[in-house]
């Protein structure tokens, strides 16, 4: 039985290229007049094209007594065959390796827009060592390897830019047209290419744990094989070969004619049942793979077409999980905002903090100036820092900073500072020469294309949800500017968890969206996990079904429209091919349908619906 297993599987696509050539100049030369040969071409195309379909069947009958299409396909095949219909049985044969390798061929362009990733991983590395450089293969780069990338190469592993500045084109990861600018202490990403400069970088991730491996992971699991559906159209066809088997037979003891009954076993077989629903699955995911959405699980968007709630994380998902300055507050007579962010700023430069990095990156992209240099830093951990500007003495921090080095309230300020904590904010305070002059407000940044995503969502016909661990006035006030109505907010992991049982038991099925490890649960729990595989962690992409490779949360409604859209296409094929299988047997029981012509109609509606299928390879949802 290995054996027979290997046979199958030998040659993929050119075997059958190879095979259907053969079997069509076969069945052409059988039908040319002129020419007597002591054995029928058309048995080449039973051998090549029929033989594969019958051991298939034996396989799944005596493996698993696994009864299918090619059961009925392999009983058709005998039967012409008995009646000395050589010529039907390969044409038979061919038009259904036809069918099988249309399928093959679309599923093959469905998968081409990830699987070139597999090709895109970089081979070779360029270590630096004591003793010089060392080209190593990628495989062998360990963490805090120091690497040296040249003009053209690809990045080998996940890392940091420690020296050097470039632009890398990292349009495999992330989709974006334009090459994008690094520089020291900047983020480069495994399989992306270096533009222009050299640059040397500290690997982060190597191995397994790299970006483009983990792509490569979720490309070697989007298997339509999974699909339910699937497993639904195989239950079908064990009743159809049921069905045929007894009209066949029916049909033989009415009639007394052998043709009708050989004929009505051509017709009967469910090719378009099998071969139609998967074709659609495969090209519904490279449908979302064009838009930067790798699919997991073969199943998801079967229950994606289910939902009924989205329920959005906020930091990282509807926000982009970075810091920035909303608001600079300044009480002190004399010192102007800008003034005073630019003090502030000088003296977070060489802090290492996020927020104090997040307050140097907003200044300068803010105010374009040069900061003034800051003397006798002095990094405080849990409150701040200290450090002298322009002969001011500074301290940037928290109440506690303010109240260990004497500063005095100034209500006004901490009243004025306190509004914004109730939004969400995180408030640096910043004292001028013992005096408390002002502050800083820094919040997420909620996505430009937030909003938009949660209104197409609406558009598809979901309800929009966010749960958040905030409290209740930042998830407010998020909420506002998205236009999500219903929100969680102070949510633990068990509490997403909790809340997303409570829905789906009360039969409100829920996709949920998120990108951070306390959301994995939840993306678990959820009928269908979507997780940011740009900036969500392993742990979160791991736990979801599917993965939006760039974060651009704008193709949710898309995604959304698109399960839909399949359902519609599936069950389109599946009503299509029934009614043409029933129709076609009333035409055998009527002596119309001969085996030959009715092997050409049954299979040209397979035929019909599998190019249906792949349509959804390229279909958008217009208004």
């Amino acid at each position: 039985m290995e054996h027979l297993e290997r046979f199958l599987e030998w040659g993929g696509v050119r075997k059958d290229v190879a095979c259907l050539v053969l079997s069509g100049l076969a069945l052409l030369l059988s039908l040319a007049e002129g020419y007597r040969l002591p054995i029928d071409p058309a048995w080449l195309a039973v051998l090549l094209c029929g033989v594969p379909i019958v051991l298939e069947a034996v396989i799944g009958l005596v493996t698993a007594f696994d009864i299918k299409a090619d059961v009925l396909v392999s009983i058709a095949l005998a039967a012409s065959i008995a009646i000395g219909e050589t010529f039907a049985a390969g044409e038979v044969a061919f038009i259904m390796q036809l069918g099988a390798l249309l399928e093959d061929l679309t599923v093959a362009k469905a998968r081409a827009g990830i699987e070139k990733l597999v090709h895109l991983t970089p081979r070779t590395a360029r270590v630096l060592t004591q003793a010089g450089e060392e080209i190593l293969p990628a495989e062998q780069v360990q963490v805090g390897d120091l690497l040296r990338v040249l003009p053209g190469e690809a990045v080998p592993v996940d890392g940091v830019v420690v020296s050097g500045e470039t632009s890398i084109d990292q349009a495999v990861m992330t989709g974006e047209p334009l090459p994008v600018d690094k520089g020291p202490g900047d983020e480069v990403s495994s399989g992306t290419v270096n533009q222009f400069g050299s640059f040397d970088m500290r690997a982060t991730k190597v191995g397994e744990d790299s970006s483009i491996q983990r792509m490569i992971r979720l490309v070697q699991s989007a298997d339509a094989g999974k699909a339910k559906i699937v497993g639904l159209a195989d239950r079908w066809a064990t009743w159809i070969v049921i069905i045929a088997l007894a009209a066949a037979a029916l049909t033989g003891l009415v009639t007394r004619d052998l043709i009708r009954s050989v004929t009505i076993l051509v017709v009967f077989c469910p090719c378009a049942l099998v071969l139609a629903t998967p074709t659609a699955i495969m090209a519904a995911i490279g449908n979302a793979t064009r838009h930067g959405l790798l699919v997991r699980e073969g199943d998801a968007l079967e229950r994606l077409a289910k939902i009924s709630l989205v329920a959005f994380d906020k930091t990282g998902t509807l926000t982009l999980g970075v810091p920035q300055v909303s608001a600079v507050e300044s009480f002190l007579p004399g010192v102007s905002r800008d003034q005073l962010y630019t003090w502030a700023a000088a003296a977070e430069r060489r802090s290492e903090h996020p927020l104090g990095k997040a307050v140097v990156r907003c200044c300068r992209a803010e105010l374009q100036a040069v900061l003034p240099e800051e003397e006798g830093f002095q990094m405080l951990p849990g409150r701040g820092v200290r450090a002298t500007v322009e002969g001011r003495a500074l301290l940037a921090g928290n109440l506690a900073l303010m109240e260990e080095h004497g500063v005095p309230r100034a209500p006004e300020v901490l009243r004025t500072a306190a509004a914004r904590q109730e939004e969400g904010c995180t408030v640096i305070y910043i004292a001028v020469d013992g005096a408390l002059a002002g502050f800083l407000a820094l919040s997420d940044t909620l996505r430009p294309d937030a909003a938009e995503t949660v209104r197409g969502i609406r558009q598809a016909g979901a309800v929009p949800v966010l749960l958040t661990g905030d409290h209740e006035n930042a998830a407010r006030r998020i909420a506002a500017q998205v236009g999500i109505q219903s929100f969680r907010a102070g949510c633990l992991p068990e509490d997403k968890l909790s809340w997303i049982d409570g829905e789906q038991q009360a039969g409100r099925l829920v996709c949920m969206v998120g990108d951070g490890v306390n959301d994995a649960p939840a993306l678990k729990k959820a009928l269908v996990g979507v997780a940011m595989g740009g900036v969500g962690s392993d742990i979160a992409v791991d736990a979801a079904d599917i993965a939006l490779v760039n974060d651009d949360i704008r193709e949710l409604p898309h995604l959304l429209r698109l399960s839909r859209r399949m359902m519609r296409t599936i069950r389109l094929d599946l009503v299509f091919s029934m009614a043409l299988n029933f129709a076609a047997i009333l035409l055998a029981i009527a002596d119309v349908l001969d085996p030959v012509t009715g092997a050409l109609v049954h299979n040209a509606g397979s035929v019909a619906v599998i190019v249906n299928s792949a349509l959804l390879l390229k279909w958008r949802y217009r208004d």
